[in-house]
């Protein structure tokens, strides 16, 4: 069971851990070999990721990039064809609007 002044002793090493691993971290960032070592991982992982996606291309496979774009792409046709329905929906009743109100000379109700 804990005691009632556990939480804020908890709180206070948890404050002073968050402290030291700010101060860890800037000192690694403030290091110049760290950073270049950083910046040279980042660029490899970056060039890796570009070659992976040229591989699966050459091999015919969709990389994700393609799968999103494609997703994006049939989302916005969707959103266009709904808008195309839609307005045959009005144009189905403004045409039924008309047909009732002309008067019925046509021999077939027709217009």
């Amino acid at each position: 069971m804990e005691e009632p002044g556990d939480e804020g002793l908890r709180d206070r090493f948890s404050s002073r851990g968050e402290d030291a691993l700010g101060e860890f971290a800037q000192t690694l960032l403030d290091n110049p070999w760290f950073k270049q070592v950083l910046e040279v991982a980042l660029e490899a992982r970056e060039r890796a990721s570009q070659a992976g996606a040229s591989a699966m291309r050459n091999l015919n496979v969709s990389t994700a990039a393609d799968v999103d774009r494609l997703g994006r792409r049939l989302r916005a046709i969707s959103e266009r064809l709904e808008g195309v329905e839609d307005r045959l929906d009005e144009l189905g009743r403004e045409l039924a609007e008309l047909r009732r109100s002309q008067p019925s000379d046509n021999p077939r109700g027709r217009l």
